[in-house]
C-alpha cells in the first residue's frame, strides 16, 4: 500500500476538527442547517490554515444524504463518493497551473449540465489569485449568475490580487493563523494515534517553526518520525531544521550585550561552519532578543525552562530596554539587507560587529560630557564675575553647544609622547598596533576588525601607508569611508606629533598600482620637461 503523507492522513473531515477556525466553521454550519447555502465563497488566509480543507468539507455538507448538525456524516453513498473521487460533481482545480482562459470556458462549458448523482455541482478553486486577466473575465458572468445546481468556493492567501468584481460577488471568509496552543493539541492527537514519542518542548518549537500554518507543523512531525528514532526532544528538533541551541544563542547574545566582539565572531564561526542557514540562524537571534524584552518588561514567559530563565535574568541585569530595542531594530534591518545581497556572510558579520556597540552607553557618554562642559561654563562665568565685579554678561544661546576654541596643531604636540623619536621614511610605525588597541577600546569595532593584521610605513613627512593584505575590496571600501579615515588620522597625527595623512592598499591592488608608478617615473626620466610629482 502507497504511504500516505500524515498531513493528507489526517486532514480533518468534519468542521469540529478544525482548529483556530471556530469563528468560520460555526458560521457555514449554521447556513447549512438553515438551507441558506451561497452560490460563491472565497476563503482568504496564510498558508496551512485549513482553506482547503473547509472547502472539501462544505463540498460534501451540501450534498450529504445525512446531515448531522451541519456536519458531512461521511458514511452515505455521496459523501464516500466524493471522498474517493468516484463522483465527479466536485472539482477541484489549481489555478496555479490552469490559469489560462480556455481553462475557464471549460467550466462555463460545463455548468450548464446537471449533476450526475450529487445535489450540487462544486468547483473548488485553489490559488485562485493565479487567474490571468482573461480568466477572471470570463469567469466573471458565470460567478454573478450560476445556475441553481452550482457553486462556487475559490481559495487564496492574496486577496488584494483579485478583481474587485470578483470581491464583491463572493461571501468573504478570513482564516486566522492558528495559534501555538491549538497546533500542539492537534499534533498530541496525531502522535497518539502514530504511536509517535515526542516532549511537549518540542512540540513547542515545532508549533513557532510552523509560524501558525498547521500544514507545516505536521509536515516537520512527519520530518521527525521518518527518522525512526525513539523520543523525540527539543534538542533533535533544533538539529534537524537547523536551529542553534539556546545556548549558542545565549552566549552570542551575551557578547553582543557586553561589546565582546570578538567572542561573538568567534561563535557565529562555529555555528556556521556547523552548516547552520545564516537567515534562520539571525532569526533565532532576533526572537531570542525579542523574548528577552519581553521577560525584562512583564517578567513572564512561558516557552523556556527554569535554567534558561535563570540565564536571561543574568542577561537583563546587564542591559536596559532601549539597547534591547536598538539591537533588534539594527537586526531586524540587517535581515532584510540581508535578503538583497549576493554576500550574505560580509553584510551578516558586518551587521552583528554593529550591533556589538553598545549605543546607549555611548548616548549617556555624549550626555555627561556635555553636563561637564556646562558646569566647567558656568564656573568660568562665576570667577569672571567676581574678578571684574558686577558686568552685564552676555549669556550663552540655550540650543547652542559652545566649545573651546581649540588649534589641532598645538593638540597634536600636546599629546605627542616624549618617548617618540624621529622615523625615517620607508620605516615601519612603531606604534600602529597603539593606534589599532585605541581604536578597539574606543568602540570603533568596524575599523578595528578590518585593521587586524595590517602594517603601517611612514612614506614621508605627511603620509602614512597602510597595507591591509588580502582584504576584498569591501573591508577596503569600509575604511576609506570619510568618517573612519578621518578618525584613523587623528590618532595617527595624535601619535606622530604632527598632522599626518593616512592612505590605504591591499595586496591585490599593489601590482596595479606600482606598474601605474613605474609608467610615470619612466615618462619623468624620458622627457626633457621638468615635473613636480606630489604623493598624496
Amino acid at each position: 500500500m502507497a504511504y500516505t503523507a500524515l498531513y493528507r492522513k489526517f486532514r480533518p473531515l468534519r468542521f469540529d476538527e478544525m482548529v483556530g477556525q471556530e469563528h468560520i466553521t460555526g458560521t457555514l454550519k449554521k447556513q447549512i442547517i438553515a438551507n441558506r447555502i451561497g452560490h460563491a465563497y472565497l476563503f482568504n488566509g496564510g498558508r496551512g490554515t485549513g482553506k482547503t480543507s473547509a472547502a472539501k468539507i462544505l463540498s460534501r455538507a451540501v450534498n450529504c444524504l445525512n446531515l448531522k448538525g451541519g456536519e458531512p456524516c461521511n458514511e452515505c453513498e455521496i459523501c464516500k463518493g466524493i471522498l474517493s473521487g468516484a463522483i465527479t460533481d466536485v472539482v477541484e482545480m489549481d489555478a496555479a497551473s490552469n490559469n489560462s482562459v480556455e481553462d475557464i470556458r471549460n467550466i462555463r462549458e460545463e455548468v450548464n449540465f446537471l449533476p450526475t448523482r450529487a445535489k450540487y455541482r462544486v468547483y473548488i478553486i485553489d490559488e485562485v489569485h493565479m487567474l490571468s486577466t482573461n480568466a477572471f473575465n470570463a469567469l466573471l458572468k458565470t460567478l454573478e449568475e450560476p445556475p441553481e445546481h452550482v457553486k462556487f468556493i475559490l481559495a487564496t492567501t492574496e486577496p488584494q490580487s483579485l478583481p474587485a468584481t470578483i470581491l464583491s460577488r463572493c461571501q468573504r471568509f478570513d482564516f486566522k493563523r492558528i495559534s501555538n496552543e491549538d497546533i500542539v493539541k492537534r499534533l498530541k492527537i496525531i502522535c497518539e494515534k502514530s504511536n509517535i514519542e515526542i516532549t511537549d518542548d518540542a512540540l513547542k518549537i515545532i508549533s513557532i517553526l510552523s509560524e501558525g500554518a498547521m500544514r507545516d507543523a505536521i509536515s516537520i512531525l512527519e520530518r521527525c518520525f521518518g527518522e525512526e528514532k525513539g523520543l523525540i526532544d527539543e534538542d533533535y528538533i533544533r538539529e534537524l531544521v537547523g536551529i542553534p541551541k539556546t545556548t549558542q544563542i545565549f552566549e552570542i547574545v551575551k557578547g553582543i550585550l557586553t561589546n565582546n566582539c570578538e567572542e561573538v565572531i568567534k561563535n557565529i564561526n562555529i555555528i556556521i561552519e556547523e552548516g547552520k542557514d545564516i537567515d534562520n540562524f539571525l532569526w533565532e537571534i532576533i526572537k531570542y532578543l525579542k523574548d528577552l524584552l519581553v521577560y525584562k518588561t512583564t517578567n513572564n514567559l512561558e516557552i523556556y525552562n527554569n535554567q534558561e530563565k535563570e540565564q536571561m535574568q543574568d542577561l537583563i541585569k546587564i542591559t536596559n530596554k532601549e539597547n534591547l530595542l536598538q539591537i533588534i531594530y539594527d537586526l531586524s534591518k540587517l535581515a532584510n539587507d540581508m535578503k538583497w545581497s549576493s554576500q550574505k556572510s560580509i553584510v551578516f558579520e558586518v551587521g552583528i560587529i554593529n550591533a556589538c556597540i553598545n549605543k546607549t552607553d555611548e548616548i549617556n557618554e555624549k550626555k555627561q560630557t556635555k553636563e561637564i562642559k556646562n558646569v566647567e561654563i558656568k564656573k568660568q562665568n562665576t570667577i569672571q564675575l567676581n574678578m571684574e565685579g558686577p558686568k552685564e554678561i552676555k549669556k550663552p544661546e540655550e540650543n547652542r553647544d559652545i566649545k573651546p576654541e581649540t588649534n589641532i596643531n598645538t593638540e597634536i604636540k600636546n599629546d605627542k609622547k616624549d618617548n617618540n623619536k624621529a622615523i625615517v621614511n620607508g620605516e615601519t610605525l612603531p606604534y600602529w598596533d597603539k593606534v589599532i588597541s585605541i581604536l578597539k577600546q574606543s568602540g570603533r569595532m568596524g575599523i578595528y576588525v578590518n585593521l587586524i593584521g595590517s602594517k603601517a610605513v611612514q612614506v614621508n613627512d605627511l603620509v602614512v601607508e597602510v597595507n591591509i593584505g588580502n582584504k576584498n575590496a569591501f573591508a577596503k571600501e569600509i575604511l576609506e569611508k570619510h568618517e573612519n579615515k578621518a578618525e584613523i588620522e587623528k590618532i595617527v597625527s595624535k601619535e606622530a606629533g604632527k598632522p599626518m595623512n593616512v592612505k590605504f592598499v591591499s595586496e591585490t591592488g599593489n601590482k596595479k598600482t606600482d606598474n601605474s608608478l613605474n609608467a610615470i617615473e619612466n615618462m619623468v626620466n624620458n622627457s626633457d620637461i621638468s615635473f613636480n610629482i606630489i604623493d598624496e
